[in-house]
């Protein structure tokens, strides 16, 4: 049974998420040593170790339009006690605006520029291209941020495919199998740049988990031989912003904290700063976490109950 196809799993050293994810390692940039795995409660066990938290959105402030039970609390409580702290997400799909209005609804307090996303990372990796691109996005979210690139949506007329120079794969809430198979086929018929805003395969929610653009990314890639280029975690560039933002280098008093090892404990190892794993919400909810880090090999310095 694939991802998708049937129920979820929340046993994820044996489920279709953690599967995937484990299939497409060769495209995931190479672990670190990894930490010892020092079990703590909840963010408040950790805060005097570091002055920066990086925090992932999904599992870690929220699941869906749901903040995690006293995820708000905690996180003021850090601000109040000045440590930095900035979302680091690979929330593509959403105008930034849109994002902001989210959080504060949900009872967080961030400043816009303190919000890092793989949209910014994939928008400041083209800058100056001037190709026409295909883009996987809802179009009922509009143009937003995007402003500055020439493109169509891709929905259902094969024309915009085989007219783009290439492919932005940021948002697939409304994607689908049929879409899919139309960009895979122009794809073999004419080779293009894929780039992927959201590297993810899968992101939390209240009903389930959803299919995310790394997903569809992966097995374009499989299919077609034309490898993505992802902007995201657990890539680098997404922590270049970060650091950019911070007026600072990567340095032991900077923590990331979410709630996958593929994403975001392999992203905090690319971007050279510890790792925090969240094992009460997000992927790894129910399942077995030590068993989990033992069969990906990705090892967090710290393995937190909650938020």
């Amino acid at each position: 049974m694939g991802f998708g196809q049937g129920a979820w799993s929340h046993h994820l050293t044996h489920g279709p998420i953690f599967d995937a994810y484990e299939a497409v390692r060769q495209r995931l940039p190479a672990a670190g040593p990894g930490g010892a795995c020092v079990p703590a409660h909840d963010l408040s066990d950790i805060a005097d170790l570091y002055d920066v938290f990086l925090l992932d959105a999904f599992g870690v402030l929220n699941v869906g339009e749901t903040a995690i039970p006293d995820a708000p609390e905690r996180i003021a409580d850090l601000q109040a006690a000045g440590k930095r702290v900035l979302v680091v997400s690979n929330a593509a799909g959403f105008p930034h605006r849109l994002l902001m209005e989210k959080y504060a609804r949900l009872g967080f307090d961030f400043s816009p520029d303190d919000v890092i996303t793989s949209r910014k990372a994939l928008l400041a990796a083209l800058t100056g291209t001037t190709h026409h691109w295909g883009v996987m996005a809802n179009p009922a979210l509009g143009r937003e941020d995007l402003e500055a690139l020439t493109f169509d949506f891709l929905e259902d007329d094969p024309a915009p495919y085989d007219s783009a120079a290439g492919f932005l794969l940021i948002g697939s809430g409304i994607w689908t199998p049929a879409r899919q198979a139309l960009l895979e086929a122009s794809l073999r018929n004419n080779p293009r740049p894929v780039h992927v805003g959201n590297p993810d395969i899968a992101a939390p929610r209240e009903s389930g988990p959803s299919q995310e653009p790394g997903h569809w990314a992966h097995q374009l890639a499989d299919k077609t031989g034309v490898e993505p280029i992802f902007h995201g975690k657990p890539y680098s560039g997404i922590y270049d912003l970060a650091f950019a933002r911070l007026q600072t280098a990567p340095g032991n008093r900077v923590v990331m904290v979410g709630d996958s090892l593929h994403t975001d404990i392999l992203g905090g190892q690319t971007g050279g700063v510890a790792t925090a794993l969240i094992v009460s919400h997000g992927l790894l909810r129910d399942s077995n976490p030590l068993s989990a880090i033992a069969a990906s090999g990705l090892r967090p310095d710290h393995v937190l109950v909650t938020t």
